[in-house]
């Protein structure tokens, strides 16, 4: 291999003289777009009011807040620890009604949304769409809409919850079966099976890992989604994590806080648990 020399470099920027510069229309484009996003991250900050004497003012506030944390508040009585149970459960529970019924539902929409499951183009790209168009609503905007329908409580919860994780779910599991391999479609069909054969033998026994995947940590995250959906009026752990809030009591709060981060641990061990045990452990882990 011959070795790079500064003669050889120069012979080459006479020969292409262009590829050793940044093109004119380039150069235009990358300046007008540095000068958009300083100009904009500018006015952004203009517009937010920030200023460093705000900044280091809400520092210092937040300090105060976190000097609540320790020691943490314990309860003394079996009631007071049975409230803050209750509401633990409520949103985990919250949580799970909500990705169930989400996944019910959005398991059969995903075919149609699947290139390789749905042949009509129009068809599948209206169901995508309409997957859309359920995941640009906030789950927190859909709770206080079926808290208005329902009234208060877990179930306005448990609606907002499924209704957005049917869209997220449809687009997730579609894609999933999207990217299944074709070698073991190609297989079912030339030993004479159908469409239903296919989709059972060939399709669902790679994209079933995945959508499962999908689901345990999609009900790790509706867990933290229920606290502020609580918050809200759904119920749950989040309406008492409020009303300590607005009450001052901060270091019942943090309490609380540290409650949720322990139970979405557990959660995500638990998932983790059943995705070994249910998928299998990765084989490339052990090289």
């Amino acid at each position: 291999m011959t070795d790079v020399t500064q003669q050889n470099v120069e012979h080459a920027r006479k020969l292409v003289p262009a590829a050793f510069t940044t093109p004119m229309r380039t150069r235009i484009y990358q300046s007008v777009g540095w000068t958009c996003f300083v100009l904009l991250t500018g006015w952004c900050l203009w517009s937010f009011g920030f200023s460093p004497a705000r900044l280091l003012e809400g520092v210092t506030r937040f300090g105060n807040v976190l000097s609540f944390m320790f020691p943490p508040h314990i309860w003394t009585t079996w009631l007071e620890w049975q409230e803050v149970l209750t509401g633990l459960g409520e949103t985990v529970a919250m949580a799970f009604m909500g990705t169930l019924l989400g996944a019910i539902v959005a398991f059969p929409l995903a075919f149609l949304g699947a290139k390789n499951i749905m042949p009509f183009t129009w068809l599948r790209l209206g169901a995508r769409r309409g997957f859309d168009a359920l995941r640009a609503v906030e789950q927190i905007i859909l709770a206080l809409v079926f808290i208005r329908a329902f009234g208060l409580g877990p179930l306005a919860g448990i609606l907002a919850i499924a209704v957005s994780e049917i869209g997220t779910f449809s687009k997730l599991f579609s894609e999933a079966i999207e990217n299944t391999s074709k070698k073991p479609v190609d297989g079912v069909r030339a030993s004479g099976g159908g469409n239903m054969q296919t989709v059972r033998f060939a399709i669902l026994p790679q994209a079933l890992p995945v959508i499962l995947s999908i689901i345990l940590y999609n009900f790790e995250s509706n867990t933290r989604s229920g606290t502020i959906l609580g918050i809200v009026g759904a119920g749950g752990i989040g309406f008492l994590l409020a009303d300590r809030i607005s009450a001052y009591k901060w270091p019942e709060a943090w309490t609380i806080i540290f409650l949720i981060i322990l139970t979405v641990y557990l959660i995500d061990g638990f998932s983790g648990f059943l995705r070994k045990r249910i998928i299998g452990k990765d084989d490339r882990s052990s090289n």
